[in-house]
């Protein structure tokens, strides 16, 4: 008996030490600290600033009028202001309106025409499967037709291609597989010569820096055709994704975007050693943008203040700017600010790369 407690008494002083062990690697991991304890507190305090348990927003609509009812229009807007549920834009042209309906900037557009006998006539342009929308149109019935009947009403429902949750959708997946190749793939290559020493081979020869550099962006511009077109052209065969706008526009900005997107992919392997470093940062830079960008849901239900920084990010500049021209048919001048926020982000990071780029 003794000998058997004796022969277990190693072995439970062994099982302790390498318990012990593991815990005392994982407190010295901070990228293990960090995914554990600090990035679950920061998703709970991104999440809760867009479904905050604030006050109900007021459901945004806006109201285009035909010609020749100036009073009766203007006396049906001060009506719709007054609800408070209601924020209430005044359109120029009953396209533009229907566009941001399609974008998901506007829950209902009310038209305002000229019945025969006189009095205005109504029609709510809405998507029936958006909540929002339902509850937009309650409370304009509800500002404006106070009795039963009291303006005569029509709807005009908007369930085609280009306003679904999916056509919203594919737009910023096509972005995201952009931001993950480039800054995921890049990265860990540049790690994995180091690591593998090639770095260091290189590093004798002639070769410039920004030659080495530029070569691993560059090679990355070969996979960008297939993966793009793979992507897009599932969404049109799968689930009828439209993409109005110019294949050449679509082009150019997934060109200008997957070239932001590998320049902070070498910025990132600049100098990191190791693929556990690689992968800290590259989630470090990416897990915010997958939250604020806006490629699942719309970043304008963040706070407002934060709506200037969001619109710098990369990922929000390109989502913007592929969803304005599949959805929108928008020309490529029309994305103007969002290419310089893309350019911006490629030549700054490259430059910045190649500052602190190191063979060894």
């Amino acid at each position: 008996m003794a000998s058997a407690e004796a022969d277990r008494t190693p072995l439970r002083a062994a099982l302790w030490e390498l318990t012990s062990a593991r815990i005392k690697e994982a407190l010295r991991d901070p990228t293990a600290l960090l995914w554990t304890f600090a990035f679950p507190v920061f998703l709970a305090i991104v999440l809760g600033l867009a479904f905050r348990n604030a006050p109900s927003q007021p459901r945004r609509l806006s109201v285009a009028c035909t010609p020749g009812i100036e009073g009766h229009c203007a006396a049906l807007v001060a009506r719709l202001a007054a609800q408070s549920r209601l924020l209430v834009t005044r359109a120029d042209q009953l396209p533009d309106a229907l566009a941001e309906l399609r974008r998901g900037k506007r829950d209902l557009v009310l038209e305002v025409t000229a019945a025969g006998d006189g009095r205005p006539q109504l029609l709510y342009h809405y998507d029936p499967t958006r909540q929002e929308a339902q509850f937009a149109k309650l409370a304009a019935q509800v500002a404006l037709d106070p009795r039963p009947a009291a303006l005569a009403s029509r709807d005009r429902l908007h369930t085609e291609e280009g306003s679904r949750y999916i056509d919203f959708l594919m737009p910023g997946i096509v972005a995201l597989n952009l931001m993950g190749s480039g800054v995921w793939g890049i990265g860990f290559a540049l790690v994995d010569a180091r690591r593998r020493k090639l770095m260091r081979q290189l590093a004798t020869t002639p070769m410039r820096r920004s030659d080495y550099l530029l070569s691993y962006m560059l090679s990355r511009m070969v996979f960008l055709v297939p993966e793009v077109v793979l992507l897009f052209g599932f969404g049109v065969l799968a689930f009828g994704a439209p993409v109005r706008g110019s294949l050449f526009a679509v082009a150019v900005l997934s060109l200008i975007g997957a070239l932001a997107f590998t320049g902070i992919g070498v910025l990132i392997g600049a100098r990191v050693q190791s693929s556990e470093a690689a992968a800290g940062w590259a989630n470090f830079v990416m897990m915010p943008m997958w939250l604020f960008s806006g490629v699942f849901f719309h970043y304008e239900l963040f706070p407002e203040q934060l709506h200037p920084a969001i619109r710098a990010l990369p990922l929000t500049a390109l989502t913007d700017a592929l969803r304005a021209v599949t959805s929108e048919a928008a020309p490529l001048s029309a994305c103007t600010t969002e290419l310089a926020i893309l350019g911006a982000w490629t030549v700054l990071s490259f430059a910045l790369a190649l500052r602190l780029f190191r063979w060894q």
